[in-house]
């Protein structure tokens, strides 16, 4: 089991009047997360067609939990992601978004968004592949429980990565560890 690592480059332009990363910006920070994965990714794995989300994948739904602000450094913000409920026509992504580069930030942001492959020409959603299906395996965890929290809502994540650069990684994780 694995997650998807990538460092997000904050911006000037995603603070707000506080001094601190505007929190609908912060979804955009989660947007250019899962383009990393579901598209970029997806389609360096393409060998496999997991890459056919560029013809249709939908944002059904969106949870964010605000934990903690991000201020404004110059740094990047490491974001965690990992799957789980892959349905037959949606499945869940999870997000763990970190305050900076490294695993020792602290978390500031958990959310998940369900997602839905959507057929364009039909307009109208789609099934997943078995292709699709199995790139999502790849990616598929389960989080740790922490006190106060809903079984199924994000964990602890790992990870560092280079100030400013745009970078994604997988970090294997041995089964059961969370």
């Amino acid at each position: 089991m694995s997650r998807f690592h990538v460092d997000i480059p904050l911006r000037w332009a995603d603070l707000d009047a506080y001094r601190h990363v505007n929190h609908a910006r912060t979804v955009t920070l989660l947007e250019e997360a899962r383009v990393e994965l579901v598209f970029h990714r997806a389609s360096e794995d393409d060998a496999d067609g997991a890459g056919a989300w560029s013809d249709g994948l939908l944002v059904a739904s969106l949870q964010v939990d605000y934990k903690v602000q991000i201020p404004y450094e110059g740094q990047s913000v490491r974001v965690g992601m990992w799957t789980d409920r892959v349905r037959a026509a949606s499945f869940l992504i999870h997000y763990e978004l970190h305050t900076g580069p490294a695993d020792s930030d602290p978390v500031a942001v958990v959310a998940q968004t369900q997602m839905v492959p959507y057929d364009l020409g039909a307009g109208r959603p789609r099934r997943l592949s078995d292709i699709e299906r199995a790139f999502l395996a790849r990616w598929a965890d389960t989080p740790e429980e922490e006190p106060g929290r809903r079984n199924g809502s994000p964990g602890a994540g790992a990870g560092t990565g280079a100030r400013g650069a745009r970078s994604a990684a997988a970090e294997p994780r041995p089964p059961g560890s969370g």
